[in-house]
């Protein structure tokens, strides 16, 4: 997900507000929400946010370090940013995670970047962008930005074996980022007032060989029980009716604090807020889904009944290559548990294709295990060398143009499962979120049902409205499938 210049909600700046900052918020849904958090800070603070890149005098450009790609659309996008320099834009501000892992390579060869923020030191925007901070209030508690101190033993034993170092990174900072939002951090949504996102944890502990999102966020950490179900209850009351929660891994959420079951009992704590309709959560680590978890899940009409697992692969071999370890026969076992609990359970994954060491035989068990599993939807990563990932040191690299190949093949078995899957949702019925017109055509609407999570699924297109009903964005509408293809429906509200 990327998302140019963000529409912005509440917090209205005051009417005295000083410079204008626009934002550019690119990458995942943990991004969007530090650029929220920032947002808030400045708007507090007196900024006026706006809409357009030539109306700012200071424009932020919240990065994305993940992959490759994301990394080069990151640079393009700062480049394209550091033009309007010439013009009314007068700072220009670089943030997130290419800060983290490219730090005094933007200072040094991108001069019209003014200062640089990274993962842990969102509370820095403010002198950033040339805007002296609001003075703490005395009388709100927790006001100071939220650090976490406390960590998991696997995330312990793993700092101490290395896995955290960036001693390798040209600029980075000792310090690994620690910083973590509370309830009281001041926050701008950026998603339509209907739907937020919560983030409950940051950083990650696991030993993964592609990953360096440990260096880049830091050890595992979660908020405060209270912390999530305060701010949950706000967002409730200001009309949000939709939570997705969110964290490299929100299966481990509240291990750190020695809580058994965190995420069932956050879920049921979110279920119980009267104005919410739908709670979904991303992602969930494949050995940490409990039948507890499910349980929950399935227990709650609230809980979407759909459940994010990133299992990267499915031969034993590459997996134990990449330091994740199961099998095929493993997951399967856990994808028909899921099935049995949760009736009509909406399953997503992601797979990396081409990593080092992936025999023909590794690539064609893969693919022997789409097809078993029928994934509902599903992504596919071609693998790409991060310096300081363990993975880039391996041996048996393949071709840029073997591993497209495979990825390629890959998605279009699941464009078939994919396909066969939707035509049987035909006359099916459900409740469906109304998010407006579509970018498609002014005469189709779109929504999403509760197997869409927001920004990454198919789309869900509304064609025929009963005479007389105006829909509005941010209802809930009955309505009934008419066609499909290959990942997107269509329907009718009823």
């Amino acid at each position: 997900m990327s998302s140019k210049f963000s529409p912005v909600a509440t917090l209205e700046p005051p009417k005295s507000a000083v410079p204008k900052v626009g934002f550019v918020s690119l990458g995942c849904p943990k991004n969007l929400v530090d650029s929220e958090v920032m947002m808030g800070m400045l708007a507090q603070a007196g900024a006026e946010l706006v809409s357009r890149a030539e109306d700012a005098d200071v424009i932020i450009v919240n990065t994305c370090s993940f992959i490759e790609s994301a990394q080069q659309e990151s640079v393009n996008t700062i480049l394209e940013m550091a033009r309007l320099k010439s013009g009314k834009v007068r700072k220009l501000v670089v943030a997130g995670c290419l800060v983290e892992r490219f730090r005094e390579d933007i200072r040094k060869n991108i001069p019209e970047v003014d200062a640089v923020v990274g993962t842990g030191e969102l509370e820095g925007i403010l002198a950033a962008a040339g805007i002296a901070p609001v003075a703490p209030n005395p009388n709100q508690p927790g006001h100071s930005p939220f650090r976490i101190l406390t960590s998991r033993p696997e995330g312990d034993a793993r700092a101490a074996s290395g896995r955290f170092s960036r001693e390798n990174w040209d600029g980075a900072i000792a310090d690994l980022p620690n910083y973590l939002y509370d309830e009281a951090t001041p926050r701008v949504l950026a998603t339509p007032g209907y739907s937020a996102y919560i983030k409950i944890a940051e950083g990650c502990d696991h030993p993964c060989g592609f990953c360096i999102i440990p260096q880049l966020r830091g050890k595992f950490r979660s908020r405060r029980f209270e912390s999530v179900v305060a701010e949950a209850e706000r967002l409730a009351r200001s009309g949000v009716r939709e939570i997705t929660l969110i964290g490299q891994d929100t299966t481990c959420y509240g291990e750190d604090f020695g809580l058994k079951d965190g995420l069932p009992l956050l879920l049921e704590k979110l279920a119980a807020i009267e104005e919410l309709r739908w709670v979904r959560f991303l992602y969930a680590y494949p050995n940490k889904i409990t039948q507890r978890l499910l349980d929950t899940i399935a227990r709650y009409d609230k809980i979407c009944s759909y459940v994010d697992v990133p299992l990267q692969h499915a031969s034993s071999s590459v997996l134990k290559r990449m330091k994740r370890g199961g099998s095929a026969d493993i997951f399967l076992r856990t994808i028909e548990k899921m099935r049995n609990t949760i009736p009509g359970v909406t399953l997503r994954t992601s797979f990396i294709v081409g990593f080092p060491g992936e025999t023909e035989k590794d690539f064609e068990e893969l693919c022997r295990f789409v097809k078993e599993a029928e994934f509902d939807w599903m992504g596919t990563f071609a693998y790409s060398d991060q310096e300081g990932a363990t993975a880039f040191s391996l041996d048996e690299k393949l071709s840029p143009r073997e591993i497209e190949r495979r990825r390629k093949h890959l998605m279009q078995i699941q464009k078939g499962i994919s396909r066969r899957r939707k035509k049987a949702m035909r006359g099916h019925e459900f409740d469906v979120l109304l998010e407006g017109p579509s970018e498609e055509s002014d005469l189709l609407l779109e929504g999403r049902s509760a197997m869409h999570a927001p920004e990454i699924d198919g789309k869900l297109y509304i064609t025929d409205v009963p005479e007389g009903m105006i829909p509005s964005p941010g209802e809930f509408y009955r309505c009934q499938v008419t066609e499909t293809h290959d990942y997107d429906l269509v329907a009718r509200i009823v």
